[in-house]
């Protein structure tokens, strides 16, 4: 895996590792203290259990899916934290009860560098959709 030279080499490594479906890569993106809400609201702790609740939907629903990121808002807060804003499209293939479909979400991601490397520390993953519906949408652009 390619080193994370800094906070906005995350989400395209981030992409490589989903479309991999490589959880051990994706993994070494988290410190191991790192904590990680879904789309569906899960919430998990410790680098361990976002890779085992990963790992999961990459075994099932999520096999044969690809991610599309755009290049992240970075807001630097000091020479080793910043705030990332990226956009995530995920396309589901067959294997998803739902059949393919395509999803947009907006990740919201924490990175600090520590010993010199950058991680994701905290990170929140939200569904686009319609707030007077729910449904979800997909963005134009």
């Amino acid at each position: 895996m390619e080193a994370q030279r800094g906070p906005a080499s995350i989400p395209p490594l981030f992409e490589a590792a989903w479309n991999a479906h490589d959880m051990e890569a994706f993994g070494r993106l988290f410190h191991d203290d790192a904590s990680f809400v879904n789309r569906f609201a899960t919430y998990w702790r410790g680098a361990e259990p976002i890779i085992a609740g990963h790992r999961f939907i990459h075994e099932t629903v999520y096999r044969d899916s690809t991610l599309k990121i755009d290049p992240p808002d970075v807001d630097s807060i000091s020479d080793d934290a910043a705030i990332l804003h990226f956009w995530t499209r995920l396309t589901t293939g067959v294997a998803h009860p739902a059949g393919p479909h395509q999803v947009d979400t907006l990740i919201l991601a924490v990175v600090t560098r520590k010993d010199g490397v950058w991680r994701i520390q905290a990170a929140e993953n939200v569904t686009l959709v319609d707030p007077k519906t729910g449904q979800e949408i997909l963005r134009s652009s």
